[in-house]
């Protein structure tokens, strides 16, 4: 049914033709119910939530879980139960903690299916009735209303002053005026104001429209496809785990051959060759990490709550430290999208609104401006520039209550988008409010507000310390001067205007609209939150860059981009980037900061292009149209109070304060948790690759199996994996929020790290294996426990020396008593397993001496020692 048509460009006429219908007498029932069987119901195709066990496969979904389920598999099949059912637990674990933080994740469609309104005035077969929003279908006429929520997408009939709510749609913070005639056909959504969109709201005024388009073919139903196929992208640590699961599943293959070969060579027999093979494939695998990581992104999550940062998907909480470029949406998230009166121009100065005490003629265009509006304090709704006037008058002690009873209102003439003015006509009860004593002894007051130039066009005089003089060319030129410096700040300016003459209630616009006197400007907007201006700089010293995306005016959005300190530059529109290829999106992206007028596509695009470059993307909004964006990015941030639930459902966080400076906060959190993740990501393959050594060394010098499945179990599990949990809650290092992202080309290992774990590694395995070594060449039957004893306390000693670039006693482990008491208790379990008699039977140890013990713990306090020095040295 002219499916391409645009129809915001063309008459209402030709649009009731196309879509034959009538203008006034609407649709048959008949007519109605044929197309609603052709169309289906008004209603957002919704797309099934994500079931329980669609959850749990996602936990196991992962290289490194795969190789643990291997692992099971291998020791379930060699016999090895205990092992297998160990490694078992551990992925139970992993999935258990997982699903519990996940179980309640994506509800977006679900969201976007409540928006819509429940019920709608329409016009059918020439009458007027109430039916369900979902029975409505193109070619019906609806009735408007002032606070109605738009049903569907319309053609305006008929505007009396009507004007939406489209913030959650396009990041229009101001109520948009609507008219029924043509827009451009080239217009964007946010510019197209002989329409009316499905999940936006009337604040003012009523109207008749014409459906034009139901259900998925509305603007909402285009964002709720796009949030149908919008993919997730992969998250730095998700990348760089399943990298190293994958690393190390070759690393266990490759070793497990050589073993293999090696053992036929040497005419070894096959059962005790796979016992090998599953020692390996133990040792070359850490089993805790899994179960490691999701713990410390489970306890994050919880800091992070604490901060008013509510994490939705675990993996969010790493990603946060990885965050590059925050993309972030200016209506209700930059600023409280709540209209204020900025600065108010009268008798030729200005003042800003709170700054002192109002000058007269100040007060008298807000007392004016308070009296014509439609606005209650207090009340909620309405027109938010009518608010913001109303509660500066109040700010300056002109309450609206008491201007209304000194002069309550008997007329008026409504605001009109062809006059782009409101006046209204009061008769006072006393003398007049001493802001407006000026106008007192005309029997009835005048006022009127609305655009400067209109307005300056109905006045003849000027109110000018206290008294109304003659309004000249110069004084013409002096205000719209005036006007245009506001709105080269952004603003949006309104001219107050009065005037003393006795006339009837029923005077009509061009009656009160004539030889007026000028009282001021008021300029308008929707100001940054408290916290923001400190949350940026704070952004700009982590080497974060902060992008603002908004469906505002280029000059609104560069205005409040200067005053919140992003860096400079022109604002980019939508209208522009329609010219532009992706590629050379991409390559401008870099260098803005601004961009203004934009789409739900658009959002989409410069997301898109970002990513493209390498960055790690974080998109912070609270509208309708910014679900799909919010989803595409590496983390999607919504806002708690003001967002809607379809931003909330698409996010992985949700800001409960709604304030941009808790993003900060949730940023810092993620870059500690991130940089202990990598602490003990490191810390468990060093003690991995010790184990690996020892176990590929330990043929060659002719020894039997070094260290039984069990054993290696019980060192990767639980004396690896206490102080790998203790590690993950390390305070923050100094200047975690002075130094750029990490970069996401470079892997888990990194400041040097690899040699690092290749040296320590080696140093294990020298003094452990040394150990064995020569108490079996001595026949002592205690060789294996001493090896398994010391290479279990080399790698405690290794989690006391783990944080790079700071010492032991610099601050970090000593600070940390949760580190130095999981060292100390994985200490004391080991040494239950050596002389506990049911522990010995399971994981056959022998007792040692005290000389044997105290040698294992001087071997192992060389491993601290070297990591130490290896430290010192290097800040050298």
């Amino acid at each position: 049914m002219t499916e391409d048509t645009l129809w915001h460009s063309i008459s209402a006429a030709e649009a009731v033709s196309r879509l034959r219908t009538d203008a006034a007498a609407g649709l048959t029932g008949a007519e109605a119910a044929a197309r609603l069987g052709e169309r289906g119901p008004n209603l957002l195709r919704e797309k099934p939530p994500r079931s329980p066990w669609l959850i749990l496969w996602e936990q196991f979904n992962s290289a490194l879980m795969m190789v643990l389920a291997a692992a099971a598999v291998i020791a379930f099949l060699t016999h090895d139960r205990g092992d297998a059912a160990v490694i078992a637990a551990i992925l139970v674990l992993n999935a258990a903690l997982g699903f519990w933080q996940e179980y309640k994740a994506d509800r977006a469609m679900e969201a976007l299916k409540k928006m819509a309104a429940p019920s709608v005035r329409v016009v059918r077969g020439g009458r007027a009735g109430e039916i369900p929003a979902a029975d409505l279908v193109p070619g019906d006429v609806i009735i408007i209303a002032d606070g109605d929520h738009i049903p569907a997408d319309c053609r305006l009939l008929e505007s009396r002053s009507l004007r939406t709510d489209e913030a959650a749609l396009t990041g229009e913070s101001a109520p948009v005026e609507k008219t029924a005639d043509p827009s451009e056909a080239a217009a964007q959504l946010a510019d197209r104001r002989s329409m009316v969109y499905a999940g936006t709201s009337a604040v003012y005024g009523r109207g008749r429209a014409l459906v034009t388009a139901t259900g998925m073919d509305t603007e909402l139903g285009r964002i709720a496809g796009m949030l149908e196929g919008t993919e997730q992208a992969e998250t730095p640590l998700q990348s760089r785990l399943n990298v190293l699961g994958r690393r190390l599943a070759i690393i266990a293959l490759a070793i497990t051959a050589v073993i293999f070969a090696q053992g036929l060579l040497r005419g070894v027999e096959l059962k005790l060759m796979f016992l090998a093979a599953v020692s390996l494939a133990v040792a070359a695998v850490p089993e805790g990490l899994p179960a490691v990581v999701t713990i410390a992104l489970s306890l994050g999550a919880w800091r992070m709550l604490e901060r008013n940062a509510l994490i939705r998907k675990l993996a969010a909480v790493e990603t946060l430290g990885s965050v590059t470029v925050i993309c972030s949406d200016k209506t209700g998230t930059l600023t409280g999208n709540r209209m204020a009166a900025r600065e108010v121009w009268a008798g030729g100065s200005s003042w800003e609104t709170g700054e002192g005490a109002a000058p007269p003629e100040a007060l008298a265009a807000l007392c004016a401006a308070a009296l014509c509006s439609d606005a209650e304090p207090g009340a909620g709704g309405g027109d938010p520039t009518e608010t913001a006037l109303v509660e500066a008058a109040a700010a300056a002690g002109l309450g609206k209550a008491e201007l209304e009873r000194a002069l309550p209102r008997v007329g008026e003439a409504p605001f009109d988008p062809e006059r782009k003015l409101m006046s209204t006509l009061h008769r006072p009860a006393g003398d007049p409010p001493e802001p407006l004593r000026a106008f007192s002894g005309g029997g009835t007051l005048t006022l009127a507000k609305g655009a400067p130039e209109r307005l300056l066009e109905k006045c003849s005089s000027v109110l000018e310390n206290g008294t109304a003089g003659p309004l000249d060319e110069a004084g013409r030129r002096r205000i719209l001067e005036a006007n245009s410096e506001l709105a080269s700040r952004g603003m949006r300016v309104l001219g107050v205007a009065a005037a003393a003459r006795d006339l009837p209630p029923e005077a009509g616009a061009a009656e009160l609209e004539r030889d007026l006197t000028f009282l001021g400007l008021a300029g308008l907007i929707d100001p940054p939150r408290p916290g923001t201006p400190a949350a940026v700089r704070t952004c700009l010293a982590a080497g974060m860059k902060p992008v603002m995306i908004t469906g505002d005016q280029p000059l609104t959005a560069r205005a409040v981009a200067t005053e919140i300190g992003f860096p400079g530059g022109a604002a980019v529109t939508g209208a522009e980037l329609d010219g532009m290829g992706a590629r050379r999106l991409a390559g401008l992206a870099e260098g803005v900061s601004v961009y203004a007028r934009v789409s739900p596509e658009h959002k989409l695009r410069i997301v898109d292009a970002l990513q493209e470059r390498g960055h790690i993307v974080a998109m912070t909004g609270d509208g309708v149209n910014d679900a799909p964006a919010l989803k595409k990015a590496h983390i999607g941030v919504a806002m708690g109070i003001t967002g809607t639930d379809v931003s909330k459902g698409a996010a992985d966080m949700v800001l409960l304060d709604d304030d941009f400076s808790t993003i900060v906060a949730a940023v810092e959190e993620g870059r500690v948790i991130y940089d202990n993740i990598l602490k003990f990501t490191r810390y468990l393959v060093s003690c991995n690759a010790g184990e690996i050594m020892v176990m590929f060394v330990s043929p060659f010098l002719g020894m039997p199996l070094a260290l039984l499945p069990a054993q290696l179990l019980w060192m990767n599990l639980v004396t690896d994996g206490l102080p790998a949990l203790a590690i993950g809650v390390q305070p923050a290092e100094a200047g975690v929020m002075r130094r750029p992202p990490r970069r996401t080309d470079r892997g888990v290992f990194t400041r040097g790290m690899t040699a690092h774990i290749i040296w320590s590694s080696a140093l294990m395995c020298a003094v452990s294996l040394g150990a064995g070594w020569h108490y079996w060449r001595a026949g002592d039957p205690a060789w294996q426990t001493m090896l398994f004893t010391t290479l279990t306390f080399s790698q405690l000693a290794q989690a006391l020396t783990v944080s790079p670039g700071r010492d032991f006693f610099a601050a970090r482990a000593l600070k940390n008593p949760k580190l130095l008491g999981a060292v100390a208790l994985s200490a004391v379990m080991q040494t239950a397993v050596i002389y506990a008699p049911f522990m010995r039977e399971f994981f056959r140890t022998v007792p040692l001496s005290g000389a044997d013990l105290a040698l294992a713990s001087a071997l192992a306090a060389a491993i601290f020692l070297s990591g130490e020095l290896a430290k010192y040295r290097g800040r050298c």
